[in-house]
């Protein structure tokens, strides 16, 4: 078995919950594997208090990875917690690489797949989102008549590309009658950008104007809670003012990727690929 650090990283968020999330998920992924896995994020979370955090700062991806190579570590897995393959892997990641080989020398950093991998997407993930979507859907007390797949948004088409093809793999295994459409959280504006879809709270007024007694579970792609998903999140903001506005209509969201035990299974096998 290797020898090389484990490093689970995901963007990072400058709210506590979501560097809690992580540690939890590397915890869980730890006992899993039997190797030990270190949470890590990308940039935001060491603008968290340590005292939100149980005490122990969070750290960055660039940190650890200097830190470690000062102490003669030299070979490292970086699992990414990330849907897709976003400028985080594809441009950051590496200009990091090259930065440290030019002042540690050589090493080996082995960054496993994604969460959906393309063109073929991740089954495991459908099933998630299925299984988040009908205890949502017992909530309301009845199927929904809507599902809206929700993510943060990208300006990259690939990423996009991601919630669309998880889209069209689970709009196969909804009940009869539902309609699926996607949203994003966060999107540019401009033609050129309207590949990312339209924003959560305008597709729940449309919905809400064409169908006034409609019944929504909004599906959430987002793997821990940050500023748009969890507690206090403008997701939840967004559907009780839709809501308001709209009486008629019923929301509920779902759990959030990460909460459900088999994301485990699915960090596992790209672990193991990674190896």
């Amino acid at each position: 078995m290797s020898q090389a650090d484990i490093l689970l990283v995901d963007n990072g968020s400058k709210r506590a919950a979501a560097t809690l999330r992580l540690r939890a998920i590397a915890n869980a992924l730890s006992t899993a594997c039997g190797e030990p896995v270190h949470a890590v994020s990308l940039q935001h979370a060491d603008k968290i208090p340590p005292a939100d955090l149980e005490g122990r700062p969070a750290q960055l991806l660039a940190g650890v990875l200097r830190d470690r190579l000062v102490a003669g570590r030299r070979d490292f897995i970086l699992l990414p917690l990330l849907f897709g393959k976003s400028r985080a892997l594809t441009a950051y990641v590496p200009q990091l690489v090259a930065e440290l080989t030019g002042e540690f020398g050589a090493f080996d950093l082995r960054v496993a797949d994604e969460l959906v991998p393309l063109p073929e997407g991740e089954p495991l993930l459908v099933e998630i989102l299925e299984q988040h979507i009908a205890e949502a859907g017992a909530r309301l007390g009845d199927d929904p008549t809507h599902v809206v797949l929700v993510d943060h948004g990208s300006p990259s088409p690939d990423v996009t590309a991601v919630r669309n093809i998880t889209a069209s793999q689970l709009c196969t295994r909804l009940p009869r009658g539902v309609r699926l459409a996607e949203a994003v959280m966060e999107r540019r504006p401009g033609a050129e950008y309207d590949f990312n879809g339209p924003l959560l709270g305008h597709l729940l007024r449309d919905i809400a104007t064409a169908e006034p007694e409609a019944a929504v579970v909004v599906a959430m792609m987002f793997l821990g809670p940050g500023r748009h998903a969890g507690p206090g999140g403008d997701v939840a903001e967004i559907c009780a003012d839709a809501q308001s506005e709209h009486p008629g209509l019923r929301i509920v969201i779902s759990p959030l990727i990460g909460e459900h035990p088999r994301l485990i299974d699915l960090l596992c096998r790209r672990l193991e690929a990674a190896h």
